[in-house]
């Protein structure tokens, strides 16, 4: 089994961000030669995340950030944590920090709609994402 693994940077303009990430993390599965097997898209910070969702109607990810911020609002009583960013750490936890996908024939076997997200839950910053690519 080969194994290859690239990170890159991802700069977020607003607090709360989606930024699709499909096409980066298409082009290292690309790069590495591999045709068959998957890939792991890791974020490594505590206020960000990964996720899959649908990346042709752009209002989706409106109404994904709007249902979080609703859920867990910046500011609310209640929390503890000195640096006033409870909420991000919250929704990190919630959307989760990776997402695995099966690579065939060399491309990312998604559904019709699906993209991969970097959510940003405290921006603006700059962030960095690892893309792990395993298989033959």
């Amino acid at each position: 089994m080969k194994i290859v693994e690239k990170d890159f940077g991802v700069s977020t303009k607003s607090r709360n961000q989606m930024v699709d990430i499909t096409s980066r993390v298409h082009s290292i599965v690309s790069e590495s030669g591999i045709s068959d097997g998957d890939v792991i898209v890791f974020c490594p910070h505590t206020t960000a995340a990964i996720t899959i969702n649908e990346n042709a109607d752009r209002d989706v990810v409106h109404d994904v950030l709007l249902t979080l911020s609703e859920l867990m609002p910046e500011h609310r009583s209640g929390y503890r944590h000195s640096e006033g960013n409870s909420d991000a750490h919250c929704k990190s936890s919630l959307v989760g920090c990776s997402e695995q996908v099966i690579i065939k024939n060399g491309k990312l076997n998604f559904g019709t709609w699906q993209g991969i997200f970097f959510c940003e839950f405290d921006g603006p910053r700059s962030r960095r994402v690892v893309v792990q690519v395993r298989g033959e």
